[in-house]
C-alpha cells in the first residue's frame, strides 16, 4: 500500500449536543494509561480478576457500534465509559494484522515484488523483529488514533531511519495507516506492523487520551487561544497559511465553514455512514495487478497473481468484506488488459497459465455471490457489476475459444435432453456467477442439512427421484451437481468448514443413490437401450468442469481430519432467511453421526472421486476445454495416489468397478459408449494397477473395457448388435475436433503396455507387485522368477486382440511391440516365447498399417521386425518372407529382410543346420526374384546379389533385368548392374547392359560435369577391351547420346592409346596388335563427331560470352585445336574455323584480338 505522510481527513464532525461549558470546568484533562483502572485482563500482571460489567459492555459496543451512534444515543457519556470503548476499539487479534502485511497468513510466501524469498524480509516478520528489538517509541493513543515512531536500524547498505507512523481504527479494524517510510506496496509496511503489534501486545504501556474534541471541550476560551497559538508557533512553517485561511473563514459570517455545525476531529472515530472495513490501498492493488499482467507471465507474475487470489480466499475465510473489494479491483485490471483486444482481433488464444487465472477469477466470484450472509442490495450491486463485465466484447469465454453448449447453472437440462444449443449465447467466465445470483439459502431442507449433524429421518423412505432421504434415512440434496458443489466451496471459502462438510456428505449420498438408480434403470431396460440407443446422459462432465465439483468434494472430505480451520467453531446463522431452523426442531431430531459404521471421510472422498472419474461425459469443444479435462483428471488421480489403500478402500474400489462396468450409458466404462465420450484410459490404468494385486480378473475387465477409442471408429448403426460395445453418436454428421487426441492415444498405449507387463508378470509362480504409476511404457514393475503357467497365454492373447482392435496409431502399436519384446527378452533365462509372439503380431500389424502410408520410422520398424522374428524362430522368418507383399515394399523386402535373413549373424543366432540354411536361403531367393519382377528398378541388383550362389536363380534375375531394361530401368540403374556384372566376371553381360544403358542417355554440349560421364568412359573402356567389333558397335551409340565435346575428345584419346581387344588377345585371332586408325571406322566417325561438337559448342558459347570468360574460352579453343590436329587435314580445318570466327564475331574486338594473338 502507498503509505502517505499526510493524515487523511477527519471522518465526521464532532459537536456535543446540549454542551454546557460550566459542566466541564475543573475536570481533569490529562490522560491515563490504557492499562489503568478497569482495564481488561491480559496485561503483564499474574493476577486474573473477573472482567467487569463495564469492560464486557464496552467491548461489545466497541466491536459493533460506531462511536457517533453512541454519542447520539446518550446525551452525556461518562469519561470512564468513553475510555473503555476507545480502549476496546483497537484490534485485539494479530491474525488480521498478519493477513494485511503478508501474502500468507502464516508468513510463508514472499512479498509482492517476488525479488526476495527470505522469510525474514516479510513485512509482518520484520515488524515483529522491530517490536521485539525495542525500536518502537513515543506511542500515543488519542481517541481512535494511534501514533508513534519506529526506528529502522542501520544496515550495511542503508543508514538508520526513523519513521513516523499513525494508525486510525474503528470497531476493532484498522481503517487507515500512514508512514513516512514512503514504501509502496499492497500490504502494510513493517513499521505499521510494529506499531500495531505494540498496541496489541503492550496495551498497558500505551498512554490513552480521549478524542481531541473531548479535550477541547474542557478548555476555556483563554486555554483554547493559548492552545492554538502554541500549535501555530511550533508548526508555523507548515500550518500558518492554513491557520490564517481558516481564521478568515470563521470570521466571515457567510462562509461555508460557519454553515456547518461542529468541526472535524480525526481522533473521534467513525460516523454512522462510514463503512467498517480494514484499510486496503485500492490504488496499490490496481497498480500491482496491472504490473503483473504487463509482465506477461515473466518474473513469476503468474505466481504473484495466484497469491493475490489466495489472499482473497483468505479474506473470505476471515469474513472480511475487503475480499470482494479486492477481487473487484483485480477484475477491473484483468478486464483492462490490452492483450484481450489484441488476441480477439488477431484470433489467437491466450496462454494456458493466463487462462487458468481467468478460471480462478470466475470461481472466486461464484464464492462471493454465494456468500450465505450476503445482503440483497450487495448481491444486486455485484450482479450489475458482473453483467457490465460480461457485456464487454473482449470478456473471455468460459471454454477458451468456443461458445459453451453446457446447460444453465440453475436450470440444467433434464437427463437426455438436448435443447437448442445453437441459440445459446457465448458463456463467459462470469456467466456462472451471474446465474448463481439467483440462488438462495432459504430452502428448509438445505438449512437442516447444514445446521446440524443430527439431521436424519428413519421413518420416511421414498424411492422416487426427489426423495429427501436415502434408504438409511440420511439427507440428500438434489441439485445440479456442480451448483451444489459450488455451495460447498462457498461455505468453505467463507469460513464454515463444518457446514460445508455436512452439505458435501449430503451431495455424496445423492451421487451414491443416483448411481444405484442408474444401474437399476439400465438393468430393467438393457435390451431396449442396446437396441435403440439413447441420447448422451451428461452433456457436461464433472471432471474438467469450470467449477471442479469433484475436486471440491474431495478436498472438503479429505481436509476434515487435518484439524479445525478458522471458523470451524462458528455456527452458520441463517436467521435472516425466511425459513428458520429452530433449536427445538433440531433437538427433536434423532441423534445421528455424519458417517456410517466403518466409514471414513477419506473413504468417502475416494468413492466420490471414482464416481466422478467414471462418469460418461461428452468431450467438450475447444483446445483449452479439452486440455482442462485431461489436466483435471490427472490432478484427481494424483490426489488418489497419495491415499494409501487399505481393506476398506479396496472394497470401495471393487464396488465402484462393478458399478462402472454394469451401469450402461451412465458410465464411461459401461457397455453402451458414445462416440464423443471422454475416454477412460488414464482412469482405467489407475484402477487396473490398484485392483490387480487384489482382484486380477476385475482389473483386466476394467482395463480391456477401457481400451476403446470410439472417436476413431466408424459409427455403428443403432440396431447393430453384432458389436460387443455399441457406439452411438450424439451428432452423427459431425466429426469432432479432438485437439488432445495425441495425448489420449498415448494414454491408451500406456494402458495397453501396463496390461502386457502385468500379463507377463502372471507367468510366474511368485509375484512381487510394486504399486506405482509412471508415464513410461513399463508402468507396472513386476519381478519374474519362474516359468509359464497354463492359462496365462490366454490373457496375453486377449490383450493382444484388444490392442489390434482398438489402437489405430502405428507409432503407438510399434512402441507396444518394442515394450513387449523388451519384457520377453529382459531376463537372463530363456525368452518368453508367448510374449515374443505377441510382440511379433503387433509388429506385423504395424507393417500392414504403414505399408501404404509415409512414416519416417519405417526402416527402423522393418529392421526391428526381422530381429523380433529371428528371436521367435526360423518359421517366423519364413512366414514373413512368404507373405512379404502384405508387409513390405519390394525394396524393403530385398535390401533389409532377405539380406538380413541370409547374413551369417542370423544363421549363427538361429543355430541352423545345412538343410535349414538352404531352405531359408531358397525362400530368400524366391522373395528376391518376386521383388525384382515387381520393382526391377530398385530390386534387380539386390536380387542378383542374393542369387549369386544359385545358377538358375541368378540367370532368372539377369533375364528379369534384360526384360526390364528396354522400358522400366534408367541408365544409372543399368550402368550400376553392368559394373556389378563386370565385377562378378561377366564382361559380355556387362557390355550388353552398358549398351542398353547408352540408349537411355543424352549428354548435351554443356554437361561436362554430368555424373554419367564416368559410366560412359567405363563403357567405352569395356568395349575397347573386348575388341574392335564391340568398340565399333558402341561408338555409334556414344556419338548419338553424347554431344559434349570434352567428353568425346577424352573417349577419342583413350581409344587411340592402346590396341583394342587386349583382354581377349590370347584367345582371338581378330586382334592384329596394331593401333586403330583415325582415318577409318569406327574412330573416324568419333573424330568427326568430336570436331563437330567443338564447333557447335564454340558458337553456342560465343552467343552469350562475357569478358570475364574470355581467358577460359581461349583455353577451350586450345583443346579444340588439339582435337582438330588429330585429323590428317586438321590444321587446315582449324585455320578455316578460326577465320570464320574472326569474320562472324568481328564485333567482339577484344576477344578476336586475343584469338589472333593465340592462334594467328
Amino acid at each position: 500500500m502507498a503509505e502517505r505522510v499526510q493524515q487523511p481527513p477527519a471522518k465526521r464532525l464532532c459537536c456535543r449536543p446540549g454542551y454546557n461549558p460550566a459542566c466541564r470546568q475543573g475536570q481533569r484533562a490529562g490522560g491515563v494509561l490504557c492499562g489503568g483502572p478497569g482495564s481488561a485482563p491480559g496485561g503483564s500482571g499474574k493476577t486474573h480478576n473477573p472482567e467487569s460489567l463495564l469492560d464486557i459492555a464496552a467491548r461489545r459496543v466497541a466491536e459493533k457500534w460506531p462511536f457517533q451512534r453512541v454519542e447520539e444515543r446518550f446525551e452525556r457519556i461518562p469519561e470512564p465509559v468513553q475510555r473503555r470503548i476507545v480502549y476496546w476499539s483497537f484490534p485485539r487479534s494479530e491474525k488480521e494484522i498478519c493477513m494485511y502485511s503478508s501474502f500468507n497468513a502464516g508468513g510463508e510466501e514472499s512479498g509482492t515484488s517476488g525479488e526476495n524469498n527470505d522469510e525474514t524480509q516479510l513485512p509482518f516478520l520484520r515488524g515483529v523483529t522491530l517490536l521485539e528489538g525495542g525500536w518502537v517509541d513515543n506511542v500515543l493513543q488519542v481517541g481512535f488514533h494511534l501514533s508513534g515512531t519506529v526506528t529502522d536500524p542501520a544496515t550495511s547498505s542503508q543508514p538508520e531511519m526513523v519513521c513516523s507512523v499513525s494508525v486510525s481504527f474503528d470497531r476493532c479494524k484498522i481503517t487507515a495507516v500512514t508512514c513516512s517510510c514512503g514504501n509502496k506496496d499492497i500490504f502494510y509496511c513493517a513499521h505499521v506492523v510494529a506499531l500495531a503489534l505494540y498496541r496489541v501486545r503492550k496495551p498497558e504501556q500505551v498512554k490513552l487520551h480521549l478524542p481531541i474534541s473531548e479535550t477541547l471541550f474542557q478548555m476555556s476560551r483563554d486555554q483554547l487561544q493559548k492552545f492554538v497559538q502554541y500549535l501555530i508557533s511550533v508548526h508555523h512553517t507548515e500550518v500558518l497559511p492554513t491557520a490564517q485561511k481558516l481564521a478568515d473563514e470563521i470570521l466571515s459570517t457567510n462562509s461555508e465553514i460557519n454553515q456547518v455545525h461542529g468541526a472535524p476531529d480525526p481522533t473521534a472515530g467513525a460516523s454512522v455512514d462510514d463503512e467498517n472495513c480494514w484499510h486496503l490501498d485500492e490504488e496499490q492493488v490496481q497498480e500491482q495487478v496491472k504490473l503483473f499482467l504487463s509482465q506477461g507471465g515473466y518474473h513469476g507474475s503468474g505466481k504473484q497473481l495466484n497469491l493475490l487470489f489466495s489472499k482473497v480466499r483468505e479474506m473470505l475465510r476471515m469474513r472480511d468484506s475487503n475480499g470482494a473489494r479486492m477481487l473487484t479491483l483485480i477484475t477491473e485490471q484483468f478486464m483492462a488488459d490490452p492483450r484481450l483486444a489484441l488476441w480477439r482481433q488477431q484470433g489467437t488464444t491466450m496462454t494456458d497459465k493466463y487462462r487458468q487465472l481467468w478460471d480462478e477469477l470466475g470461481a472466486l466470484w461464484m464464492c462471493i455471490v454465494l456468500n450465505p450472509h450476503c445482503k440483497a442490495e450487495q448481491k444486486c450491486s455485484w450482479l450489475r457489476q458482473l453483467r457490465r463485465w460480461n457485456s464487454v466484447d473482449v470478456c473471455p469465454w468460459e471454454d477458451g475459444n468456443h461458445g459453451n453448449d453446457l446447460p444453465n447453472l440453475t436450470h440444467s437440462l433434464p437427463q437426455g435432453a438436448h435443447g437448442n444449443q445453437e441459440s445459446r449465447p457465448h458463456r463467459t467466465v462470469f456467466t456462472r456467477a451471474i446465474e448463481a445470483c439467483d440462488l438462495h439459502w432459504q430452502d428448509r431442507h438445505l438449512q437442516h442439512i447444514i445446521a446440524s449433524d443430527l439431521y436424519a429421518n428413519y421413518c420416511y423412505h421414498d424411492n422416487q427421484d426427489g426423495s429427501l432421504f436415502d434408504a438409511r434415512g440420511w439427507p440428500m440434496w438434489h441439485e445440479h451437481v456442480p451448483t451444489a458443489c459450488a455451495r460447498v466451496d462457498a461455505l468453505r471459502s467463507h469460513g464454515y468448514p463444518r457446514e460445508a462438510l455436512r452439505l458435501a456428505i449430503a451431495v455424496v449420498n445423492t451421487l451414491r443413490r443416483q448411481q444405484q438408480r442408474q444401474l437399476e434403470h439400465f438393468r430393467r431396460h438393457k435390451k431396449e437401450l442396446l437396441h435403440k440407443g439413447t441420447s448422451i446422459t451428461n452433456m457436461e462432465g464433472w471432471v474438467g468442469h469450470p467449477l471442479d465439483p469433484i475436486g471440491t468434494l474431495f478436498s472438503t472430505l479429505t481436509e476434515t481430519g487435518r484439524g479445525t480451520e478458522e471458523g470451524a467453531n462458528t455456527c452458520l446463522d441463517l436467521s435472516d432467511c425466511s425459513s428458520v431452523v429452530s433449536r427445538a426442531e433440531l433437538q427433536r431430531l434423532p441423534v445421528q453421526r455424519l458417517l456410517g459404521e466403518g466409514e471414513s471421510y477419506v473413504a468417502l472422498a475416494v468413492e466420490t472421486a471414482l464416481i466422478g472419474l467414471g462418469q460418461q461425459r461428452v468431450m467438450p469443444d475447444g483446445l483449452y476445454a479439452q486440455e482442462k479435462v485431461c489436466r483435471n483428471e490427472e490432478q484427481l488421480l494424483a490426489k488418489l495416489q497419495e491415499v494409501e489403500l487399505d481393506d476398506t478402500l479396496v472394497k470401495i474400489f471393487r464396488k465402484q468397478a462393478v458399478f462402472l462396468l454394469e451401469s450402461g450409458p451412465y458410465s464411461g466404462l459401461g457397455e453402451l459408449v458414445y462416440r464423443e465420450s471422454v475416454p477412460m484410459h488414464t482412469f482405467a490404468r489407475y484402477l487396473f494397477t490398484s485392483l490387480l494385486p487384489h482382484d486380477a480378473e476385475l482389473a483386466y475387465k476394467i482395463a480391456l473395457r477401457a481400451m476403446r477409442l470410439p472417436v476413431l471408429e466408424s459409427t455403428a448403426s443403432p440396431g447393430d448388435l453384432s458389436r460387443p460395445h455399441h457406439l452411438v453418436s450424439v451428432v452423427p454428421n459431425r466429426y469432432p475436433r479432438w485437439f488432445t487426441l495425441s495425448h489420449i492415444e498415448s494414454q491408451q498405449c500406456e494402458l495397453a503396455s501396463t496390461m502386457l507387463t502385468a500379463a507377463k508378470g502372471e507367468h510366474t509362480h511368485t509375484h512381487k507387485h510394486k504399486h506405482t504409476h509412471t508415464h513410461t511404457g513399463l508402468a507396472l514393475l513386476v519381478t519374474v522368477t519362474c516359468v509359464c503357467q497354463p492359462g496365462d497365454s490366454r490373457k496375453l492373447e486377449t490383450v493382444l486382440e484388444s490392442i489390434q482392435k482398438n489402437i489405430h496409431s502405428s507409432s503407438h502399436i510399434f512402441k507396444l511391440a518394442q515394450d513387449a519384446f523388451k519384457i520377453a527378452t529382459l531376463m537372463d533365462s530363456l525368452p518368453d516365447i508367448t510374449l515374443l509372439k505377441v510382440s511379433l503380431e503387433l509388429g506385423l500389424q504395424v507393417m500392414r498399417i504403414t505399408l501404404s502410408t509415409l512414416n519416417w520410422r519405417r526402416r527402423e520398424m522393418v529392421r526391428w521386425l526381422v530381429t523380433c522374428a529371428t528371436e521367435v524362430g526360423v518359421y517366423a522368418l519364413d512366414s514373413i518372407m512368404q507373405s512379404w507383399f502384405t508387409l513390405f515394399t519390394p525394396t524393403e523386402a530385398t535390401s533389409i529382410v532377405a539380406t538380413t535373413v541370409m547374413s551369417n549373424t542370423t544363421i549363427v543366432r538361429l543355430h541352423l543346420d545345412c538343410h535349414q540354411q538352404e531352405n531359408l536361403a531358397s525362400s530368400a531367393r524366391t522373395l528376391a526374384l518376386q521383388c525384382a519382377m515387381k520393382d526391377p528398378q530398385n530390386c534387380a541388383l539386390s536380387a542378383l546379389t542374393l542369387c549369386e550362389k544359385d545358377h538358375i536363380a541368378f540367370e532368372t534375375a539377369y533375364q528379369i533385368v534384360l526384360d526390364a531394361a528396354a522400358t522400366g530401368m534408367s541408365y544409372t540403374q543399368l550402368f550400376t548392374i553392368a559394373r556389378y556384372m563386370e565385377h562378378r566376371g561377366y564382361p559380355m553381360r556387362a557390355y550388353k547392359l552398358a549398351t542398353l544403358a547408352m540408349t537411355h542417355l543424352n549428354l548435351s554440349y554443356n554437361q561436362d560435369t554430368h555424373p554419367a560421364i564416368n559410366d560412359v568412359l567405363w563403357a567405352c573402356a569395356l568395349s575397347h577391351s573386348l575388341g574392335k567389333n564391340e568398340l565399333a558397335a558402341v561408338i555409334p551409340l556414344v556419338v548419338k547420346s553424347v554431344k559434349c565435346a570434352t567428353v568425346l575428345s577424352d573417349i577419342l584419346r583413350r581409344c587411340t592409346l592402346t590396341t583394342p581387344g587386349m583382354v581377349s588377345a590370347l584367345n582371338s585371332r581378330r586382334n592384329s596388335g596394331k593401333l586403330m586408325s583415325l582415318d577409318k571406322a569406327p574412330l573416324r566417325q568419333l573424330l568427326d563427331a568430336t570436331i563437330g561438337a567443338y564447333i557447335n559448342t564454340t558458337h553456342s558459347r560465343l552467343t552469350h560470352i562475357s569478358p570475364r570468360h574470355y581467358s577460359e574460352f581461349i583455353e577451350f579453343l586450345g583443346k579444340a585445336r588439339e582435337t582438330f590436329l588429330m585429323a590428317h587435314d586438321g590444321h587446315i580445318q582449324f585455320t578455316q574455323f578460326i577465320d570464320n570466327l574472326k569474320q562472324i564475331y568481328k564485333g567482339k574486338k577484344k576477344l578476336m584480338m586475343l584469338v589472333r594473338e593465340r592462334f594467328g
